[in-house]
């Protein structure tokens, strides 16, 4: 059974940090990527950045460029998110997705339970 677990969100004062964490577990084939997305209340969710576990090389929204970081422990399955100089407008529920490819030609896509990060004085 694939599981996603995030950890890491809280509240947080305009300028703050937090560090957001993904584990993957449980699933059959190879991770291949896993992204961080974000849904504020009333908009749609949106993607933030992601990772392929084959590269060192994320990719970044406009929106979040050069405040947030991506980093991945390949051998743990897991990938951090770390958000600087925090804004209000990025309140929202955090979720990670990872893409698995189970096979040639196949993939599958999975999702965390989220996790609320609240930016306010």
């Amino acid at each position: 059974q694939v599981q996603l677990v995030e950890s890491g969100g809280g509240l947080v004062q305009p300028g703050g940090s937090l560090r957001l964490s993904c584990a993957a577990s449980g699933f059959i084939g190879d991770l291949d990527t896993i992204g961080w997305f974000r849904q504020a209340p009333g908009k749609e969710r949106e993607g933030i950045g992601c990772i392929k576990i084959s590269s060192s090389s994320p990719k970044y929204a406009d929106a979040v460029k050069g405040r947030f970081t991506i980093s991945k422990d390949g051998a743990k399955n897991t990938v951090d998110l770390q958000m600087n100089s925090l804004k209000p407008e990025d309140t929202a529920v955090y979720y990670c997705n990872a893409g698995v490819v189970p096979g040639p030609g196949l993939r599958n896509d999975y999702w965390g339970q989220g996790t609320q990060v609240t930016v306010s004085s």
